[in-house]
């Protein structure tokens, strides 16, 4: 009874095991080697970590992004008064994305895939990547930005368009397109005999 006690947990243990260093392999790296190796089709576990991945680099943006805000209306950036203002309304217009982008994803989750749903995350996740782009190369922010920059960049077109969305969208496009039905070839109707003349009948003289 022991003995199958303690091997009972050992095979959960192992397959605890794997599940973690799946999940751990999964990573941007993991993607873009499927990207490169041209291996587009995603099972529905790496769908799930995509999705958890982009997830985590969403909610890092918005972590900068509230700190990006304090450091400018604090002062502890070098930004004048006007510049401050402009990067204050791209990163008030970076709470959307956020927003938006958390929204499809859960959407995303929950239901079977959404064409739309994908291409609102696509847009949003591509708005931000753009504005963090430009943060990161301003040297008062690009310390308080680090790495995510060019990483979301590489989540945005490589990884979510080519892996996810493009493969999405070219399924759907066949669905919709059913079969065309042969037609059937017009059917040759037989014209009437001339109608003949009735006994007794009368010719008209010219």
């Amino acid at each position: 009874m022991g003995y199958t006690k303690i091997l009972f947990i050992g095979i959960i243990f192992f397959f605890g095991l794997g599940s973690i260093g799946f999940a751990e392999d999964i990573s941007l790296q993991y993607f873009l080697s499927k990207v490169s190796s041209k291996k587009m089709e995603l099972s529905m576990k790496e769908t799930a970590e995509l999705f958890n991945q982009l997830e985590g680099v969403v909610k890092q943006a918005q972590k900068i992004r509230t700190k990006l805000i304090q450091a400018i209306q604090i002062g502890e950036t070098d930004v004048r008064y006007q510049e401050g203002k402009f990067w204050m309304s791209k990163l008030e217009g970076d709470k959307d994305s956020i927003e938006t982008a958390l929204q499809q994803i859960k959407l995303l989750r929950e239901k079977s895939p959404r064409v739309l749903a994908s291409i609102k995350l696509y847009k949003s996740l591509k708005d931000l990547s753009s504005n963090f782009n430009a943060y990161n190369n301003m040297a008062p922010f690009s310390a308080l930005v680090g790495d995510l920059a060019p990483e979301m960049e590489l989540w945005v077109d490589p990884v979510i368009y080519k892996l996810y969305l493009l493969p999405l969208a070219q399924a759907k496009d066949a669905e919709t397109k059913a079969p065309q039905k042969e037609k059937k070839p017009a059917s040759k109707e037989k014209k009437p005999p001339p109608s003949e003349k009735k006994p007794g009948s009368k010719e008209k003289k010219p």
